[in-house]
């Protein structure tokens, strides 16, 4: 895992894969994991909560905290799974289940502002790798990331939202064992492995949206909405 310094603090409008090209030494089968962070402040998917005017509901859940903030959240969940005062469990219109439905004021561009996840994370996934191939010629992976919280774990860890040009899951079913034993429920996260693995070197605090994971040598190509339960398969719904 190779953390890629030098990327400035990235703006609306901006050419996110250029300036990783500009500070970083890309190979063949290079996967760049960047930050969902960068991605959405270059897609401009900020918003000021100075414009925001929170509704009844809002103002009910965040009792003391900021109502607008909550109005955010609650405009960017498909459905609301659970709340806890100001707390809000929610899943996204790309189907992610996470606190505040992604939206986060760390590392916002100003203060009283937040940041939203991209409209379609495996799109910003593509548009990266895509123009990373044009300017390096190297034929890399990309996977968008973000920060959720695990049921009956404590702790964050960084998952995929957005993949391109590596497989997203390593399917085992049919495999066998060294004893023999034939699996038939066994799929590896394998883009939310890297994810969580970027993250070691990227940091929450270091101003560090990008990292390289190399040698991994992936075959295959899929999204990271495959990674998300299917309804009939959600036992928790």
């Amino acid at each position: 895992m190779i953390p890629v310094a030098g990327i400035p603090e990235v703006a609306p409008g901006d050419d996110l894969a250029g300036l990783i090209a500009g500070s970083a030494e890309l190979l063949d089968g290079d996967v760049v994991v960047v930050a969902h962070k960068a991605v959405s402040k270059a897609e401009g998917r900020v918003v000021r909560l100075a414009e925001v005017t929170p509704s009844d509901r809002a103002g009910e859940l965040a009792g003391d905290e900021d109502a607008r903030r909550v109005e955010v959240v609650l405009r960017e969940a498909r459905r609301i799974v659970r709340t806890r005062g100001p707390l809000v469990i929610a899943e996204t219109g790309h189907g992610f289940v996470c606190a505040s439905a992604g939206v986060d004021a760390s590392n916002a561009p100003e203060p009283d502002a937040v940041v939203l996840l991209p409209v379609d994370p495996d799109a910003s996934a593509r548009g990266l790798r895509d123009r990373l191939i044009e300017l390096t010629g190297t034929r890399v992976g990309v996977v968008v990331t973000d920060s959720f919280g695990r049921p009956w774990r404590l702790g964050t860890t960084d998952v995929a939202i957005g993949s391109a040009g590596i497989p997203v899951l390593l399917d085992l079913n049919g495999r066998r064992d060294a004893q023999g034993y034939e699996l038939h429920a066994t799929q590896i996260a394998v883009a939310d492995e890297i994810a969580g693995a970027a993250e070691l070197v990227r940091g929450k605090l270091d101003g560090v949206p990008v990292a390289i994971v190399r040698g991994l040598e992936l075959e295959g190509d899929g999204s990271a909405r495959d990674l998300v339960m299917p309804a009939h398969r959600d036992l928790f719904r």
